[in-house]
């Protein structure tokens, strides 16, 4: 059981991940609406694994993902973004985030993507 981190701006978004990731027996230990959260969250929570979106108010997920890996090179990071931002998850995978997933969220993928990234 891993201990994760879940970042999204939408609150209904940081659900639907949280009900995929406790289904497949995982523990949701903090969840942060924005880039500056997440940081001080990862510091305080030290999870297994970060689900960050990209795009978000005060800070993004980009953004907050570079202060982590920073701190923790070790950090693993799932970005998480809408269809069409190609180009940023290149960017972001180019800065260190182990996988992405795209929203809608599928559940199949989220937990491969999650399994893949904790082994």
């Amino acid at each position: 059981m891993a201990k994760i981190l879940i970042v999204d701006d939408a609150k209904f978004m940081r659900l639907t991940l949280t009900n995929i990731l406790k289904k497949a027996n995982h523990e949701v230990v903090g969840e942060a609406e924005n880039g500056k959260q997440a940081i001080q969250l990862f510091r305080e929570l030290n999870p297994d694994l970060v689900t960050m979106d990209i795009t978000m108010p005060e800070m993004s997920g980009l953004e907050a993902m570079k202060i982590i890996r920073q701190d923790t090179p070790a950090a693993k990071i799932i970005m998480c973004s809408a269809m069409g931002q190609q180009r940023m998850v290149v960017e972001a995978i180019e800065a260190g985030a182990k996988d992405f997933i795209v929203k809608p969220f599928d559940e199949v993928r989220v937990i491969d993507a999650v399994t893949r990234v904790l082994n």
